[in-house]
């Protein structure tokens, strides 16, 4: 069941996402307005390993596995995300989520991010700057 979001609602669960983290409340209700809300059955393949991407999701309830190499590597639960790169590039999937549970799940569209991109002055801006504080995160980890 797809329904069109109401702009305010679930503020918080797009500002938790990196990509987003850096937006202003005005630029989390353009976002919200272009996000669809969706639930989802248990069993579902969301995202197949390997499969281009054109969308992102949160989720706001339920749990789904992530596998990659058909190994579980993590649980998605209330407040993650995933599927952001693909708003970039549309690249292939790295792993495969699969709903555990009913889902309830907020999507936002590579041509709807396209679009906020254009409508939104300043969101590239701080979408790079998202990614540069990650890119540094990573490089620590990686090389402490």
């Amino acid at each position: 069941m797809l329904r069109r979001m109401a702009p305010s609602r679930y503020l918080k669960h797009l500002a938790d996402v990196p990509l987003f983290s850096s937006c202003s409340t005005r630029d989390l209700q353009k976002i919200g307005k272009a996000v669809d809300e969706l639930e989802i059955e248990a069993g579902r393949e969301l995202v197949k390993e390997g499969a281009t991407g054109h969308e992102a999701f949160v989720v706001i309830d339920g749990t789904a596995a992530v596998k990659r190499g058909g190994r579980r590597i993590a649980t998605m639960g209330p407040g993650d995300h995933f599927g952001e790169l693909a708003l970039l590039d549309g690249g292939p999937r790295t792993a495969s989520v699969v709903a555990e549970t009913p889902m309830k799940v907020l999507v936002l569209g590579q041509r709807e991010f396209s679009g906020l991109i254009d409508e939104v002055p300043g969101l590239a801006h701080k979408i790079l700057t998202s990614l540069a504080s990650t890119i540094r995160e990573l490089d620590q980890k990686i090389y402490p």
